[in-house]
């Protein structure tokens, strides 16, 4: 989702009452909304249907650069919460990755079958109406992805409608060795640190990697499970390709990118801060 203008709403839907799916155009772009809301979900441009639009949706694939290009070839892709289904067209007809969307609104599901070039179910993509929590705790999905997309926010947009170590822990489990997550959170919220300190306790401490918020305020965290950060060099090698095979603006998401700093160096940081002023 992306967050320009994300405010809570006074007004709230019940819990068991799902939110319909709305549609507005502007400027050749077509975009996704819950309810009666003007925040976008996601965004598809209407002539260009396979690219990504969103800077922070182009940013979720910010998990290729933890991977060697050789590994791009083929995998396993899980999203939870489809939005415009942008992620998904992506790793199902770009990148070519068997992709399983995971979304609760089949309202939405709907949409982006009827709007959002989403294409049917085949041997390489299953979209599965179901609860992102009850999906990633089933045993029967653990070990099964080699990437898991995180981009689970509601109509009011008040932040990540799953966001606890429980959950985390169960998407860790569901990735495979060597395996990434990526997740969309809050940027310039007091929470953000929290949530990637959740995650972290969960994934270990130098397996997290934070995105510089994007103008909109959407910054993304990279989670792995297992993975060995490249040097800066070899990041930057692994940009250019990006660029290059997929027509993604990777090479600025080099220098955006920092490994979660520890509890102690961020007090450092705040100490020498305070020192200065």
């Amino acid at each position: 989702m992306d967050l320009l203008n994300a405010r809570p709403r006074k007004k709230k839907t019940p819990p068991d009452v799902l939110p319909s799916a709305t549609l507005s155009e502007f400027d050749g772009v077509r975009y996704l909304h819950l309810g009666d809301t003007p925040w976008v979900q996601g965004a598809m441009r209407i002539r260009k249907p396979q690219t990504l639009e969103l800077d922070y949706v182009q940013r979720m694939m910010a998990w290729l650069l933890l991977k060697p290009t050789a590994a791009w070839a083929q995998g396993h892709v899980v999203q939870l919460g489809l939005g415009a289904a942008a992620l998904t067209r992506f790793s199902h007809s770009v990148l070519r990755w068997r992709s399983t969307a995971v979304e609760l609104n089949p309202q939405v599901v709907a949409a982006c079958r009827q709007w959002f070039h989403l294409p049917p179910n085949d041997e390489r993509l299953n979209v599965v109406v179901a609860d992102a929590r009850a999906w990633v705790e089933d045993t029967l999905n653990w070990d099964s992805a080699d990437v898991l997309q995180v981009d689970l926010y509601d109509h009011d947009a008040a932040g990540p409608v799953l966001d606890d170590e429980d959950f985390y822990r169960a998407c860790h489990a569901v990735l495979t060795e060597g395996g990434v997550m990526a997740v969309n959170l809050f940027g310039r919220s007091a929470k953000f640190m929290k949530s990637a300190r959740r995650i972290e306790a969960v994934f270990g401490v130098g397996q997290v990697w934070k995105i510089s918020p994007t103008a909109e305020g959407n910054a993304i965290v990279l989670a792995g499970k297992g993975v060995d950060w490249p040097e800066r060099d070899e990041l930057q090698r692994r940009a250019e390709a990006v660029r290059e095979r997929f027509q993604l603006p990777a090479p600025p998401w080099v220098r955006l990118m920092r490994v979660l700093p520890t509890p102690r160096a961020v007090v450092a940081v705040d100490d020498a801060e305070e020192l200065m002023t």
